[in-house]
């Protein structure tokens, strides 16, 4: 018994597994939210200096759900160019880490991305005691003295009340390469938008598409609370310089006849404001269980269904810029291995569901 215990002890044995300890750098500390540092992902921040995804206080009334959610910080991006050989961070977490079925570094950690538009590559995730609410973490070190381009994903299922970036005193800073063009793609939905159940942020699909799209994306996923309600609609359509609206929700419908409801009422509401610009609606992934009940594979064909008259009877009336897609084909062929609880992507289910809507999404915005 005592063998067994000192071999199972990882943390002992394999060096990688364990945190480490801050050491004895020195970093200049600095607020992303100063220049020359972009923040991207936040549509108020200009106004209220929160990492926030919604306003606090809109026009329209949140639900009380929707208004938590919305402290979560999917989506997030911290964005500059520096040639720092260290770059460390400090975070200050609204709670800790809860989930059963996400790793705490998808749910609170940061990642970091270094590379130009369309040539980024993941380099690290912030390593910390998923008990703590505080933390500092060290994402690089020793690196060669060279300007890179440097992309910081906030968590992605927990709030930031603060983060600081640390670089080496010699370090110089400057602002991250511009984007194509200054409208923002924003979509709607459910977890699986917001990216449950990623083991890290960048591996939620709308951050996936963020590297393949050189614009910026706001992730308005709202875990298990993402419905259509009309108030949503009108706070969404508050959004200035949207490139298009993706609509993915039907996880959330709670039934088939609100959906019929919500789905046209929300695109007319968008549409008062937003006359032209395009909006795809996104059908739901396919889920595990579909394959030993019938009675949900019917549901979901029903939804499917309903998503995709409506969308053709809106063109057919002259509205020739929203389109439908049928997610039940991005997890492909093998969806029931994409999936860490049979509704939610793995990294894996997350990386196809983004290699199918890359293309779909740069016709449309072309």
């Amino acid at each position: 018994m005592k063998n067994q215990q000192q071999s199972s002890d990882v943390l002992k044995l394999d060096a990688n597994m364990r945190i480490p300890q801050p050491g004895d750098q020195q970093f200049e500390w600095y607020s992303p939210m100063e220049q020359p540092f972009s923040l991207a992902g936040f549509g108020w921040l200009r106004e209220e200096q929160l990492y926030r995804r919604l306003p606090v206080n809109p026009a329209w009334k949140l639900p009380e759900a929707v208004d938590n959610l919305a402290n979560c910080t999917a989506g997030g991006q911290i964005r500059f160019t520096t040639n720092a050989v260290s770059l460390s961070i400090k975070v200050k977490l609204s709670s800790a880490a809860n989930m059963y079925h996400m790793p705490a570094t998808g749910q609170c950690g940061f990642d970091c991305y270094i590379g130009e538009p369309g040539e980024q590559y993941y380099y690290s995730t912030a390593r910390y005691d998923a008990k703590q609410t505080e933390y500092e973490s060290v994402m690089f070190t020793d690196m060669e003295r060279a300007d890179r381009s440097i992309t910081l994903n906030f968590p992605l299922y927990q709030g930031v009340q603060e983060v600081w970036i640390g670089l080496d005193p010699a370090a110089s800073i400057s602002s991250p390469p511009a984007y194509d063009h200054s409208e923002k793609i924003i979509l709607y939905g459910t977890s699986i938008t917001q990216g449950g159940c990623a083991t890290r942020p960048g591996m939620a699909y709308p951050n996936i598409l963020s590297r393949r799209v050189n614009m910026e994306f706001l992730n308005l996923g709202f875990s298990g609370n993402g419905k259509g309600e009309p108030e949503l609609a009108h706070v969404i359509a508050e959004i200035p310089d949207p490139a298009c609206l993706v609509l993915d929700y039907e996880a959330n419908c709670v039934s088939t006849e609100l959906l019929q409801t919500t789905l046209p009422e929300f695109i007319q509401i968008y549409r008062n404001k937003h006359p032209y610009t395009p909006i795809l609606v996104l059908s739901c992934i396919t889920y595990a269980k579909e394959r030993y009940s019938k009675l949900l594979t019917l549901e979901k064909e029903e939804r499917k269904e309903v998503q995709l008259r409506t969308v053709e009877q809106l063109r057919e009336n002259g509205d020739v810029n929203i389109y439908f897609y049928d997610g039940t084909t991005l997890l492909g062929d093998n969806a029931h291995e994409c999936t860490v609880d049979g509704v939610h992507p793995t990294d894996l289910g997350f990386m196809r569901m983004a290699d199918g809507l890359t293309p779909i999404l740069k016709k449309i915005l072309a």
